[in-house]
């Protein structure tokens, strides 16, 4: 909210006022309070918009963009990903497994029999013939070695030695008395020369120094540091007055709102409820103990009989249809029935019965 309340200044602890940090003047605390007024009214609009379009924004997200994103999502999966998946899952891999089993039996097992029985016999023999070689050489090597060290040795190393003794190092001593007498001159040469500069430079410093230096000192001294100072404190309280517009439009925004959600739910959804609890649901209960239930109830009964008369109709076809085949092709004969019920120990007795009387005959 805006502070309408001028603050009490800060205290020390000896109770004297503290200067403010920031040097506020009272134009400053002045010009604060209409800013911040006429912020507010620029920035109400916009946050009350701002806060409509978040909740349009959310309701359209929750029934409208969420559900269609599963949707494509799902259909998307169903397109795309469980084809692909079965066609690697039962086309790709068997065939690539079929072909690296190929390219194992038909390629990698005889390469590796050649390179076993056929490469590394020839490898070896090769190896030890080079390695034949290549001691004849090494020995061939060694004693051209020895004879071109001892040509260099007599024909370049002892001249060469001999010319850097007696003619470079006289030359070379001569070349350095000569460079060292030209080094003193040139330290003289360059020492006038230093001079010259360092009082050339010292005029041209103090020439900028008068002429551009001091006259933009004081331009940024006098003009630019006090009118940055201003337009920061401008800007400092433009944002200050927005930040403090854009959260008082929030609250206000938020009262709004709640306000029209008060309204439509006391002039449009507790109405609809009470309709809904004390008109619709006893009609309701009346139409279905009424209405829906008898009319159940007789649907069931004839849905019996109906179900009474196919099962009645089923089984006069089913007997006219025996008595067309009785009438026609004559009683089917039976096979002589097997009394399997008879307990052990009577078929037993029978049997010692029928054994006794073929005895007595």
């Amino acid at each position: 909210m805006v502070d309408l309340e001028k603050a009490p200044p800060a205290r020390s602890r000896e109770g004297e006022p503290v200067p403010r940090a920031d040097g506020e003047g009272c134009l400053v605390v002045a010009v604060r309070l209409p800013v911040r007024i006429v912020a507010l009214v620029l920035v109400l609009p916009v946050r009350m918009a701002w806060d409509a379009l978040v909740v349009a924004g959310r309701f359209l997200r929750d029934t409208v963009l969420r559900p269609v994103g599963r949707a494509l999502a799902w259909l998307g999966r169903a397109l795309f990903v469980w084809p692909l998946v079965g066609l690697w899952r039962y086309v790709v891999v068997p065939v690539a497994k079929g072909v690296g089993w190929l390219g194992k039996v038909l390629l990698v097992v005889p390469a590796v029999w050649v390179y076993r029985w056929v490469l590394t016999p020839v490898g070896r023999a090769l190896a030890w013939c080079c390695a034949g070689v290549g001691a004849v050489l090494t020995a061939l090597g060694r004693g051209l070695y020895a004879g071109l060290a001892w040509l260099a040795r007599y024909l370049v190393v002892v001249p060469a030695g001999w010319l850097y003794a007696w003619v470079l190092t006289p030359i070379g001593h001569l070349l350095a008395w000569c460079g060292r007498g030209l080094a003193r001159c040139g330290r003289g040469v360059l020492w006038c020369l230093g001079k010259a500069v360092t009082g050339i430079g010292a005029v041209l410093y103090w020439t900028l120094r008068i002429l551009l230096v001091l006259p933009a000192l004081a331009v940024w001294r006098w003009v630019l540091a006090p009118v940055g100072r201003a337009l920061a404190v401008v800007g400092r309280e433009l944002l200050d007055a927005l930040g403090h517009a854009w959260r008082i439009a929030g609250h206000l925004s938020r009262a709004v709102g709640r306000a029209l959600a008060a309204l439509f739910r006391w002039t449009v959804a507790e109405p609809a409820r009470w309709v809904y609890r004390s008109v619709l649901t006893p009609v309701g209960h009346a139409v279905r103990d009424t209405v829906l239930r008898p009319l159940a109830e007789a649907a069931r009964a004839a849905g019996r009989a109906g179900r009474q008369a196919l099962r009645s109709a089923r089984l006069s076809v089913r007997q006219a249809r025996a008595d067309l085949r009785r009438t026609l092709f004559g009683e089917p004969e039976r096979p002589p029935s097997v009394d399997r019920r008879e307990p052990s120990g009577a078929k037993a007795r029978t049997l010692g019965s029928s054994t006794t009387a073929l005895t007595k005959d």
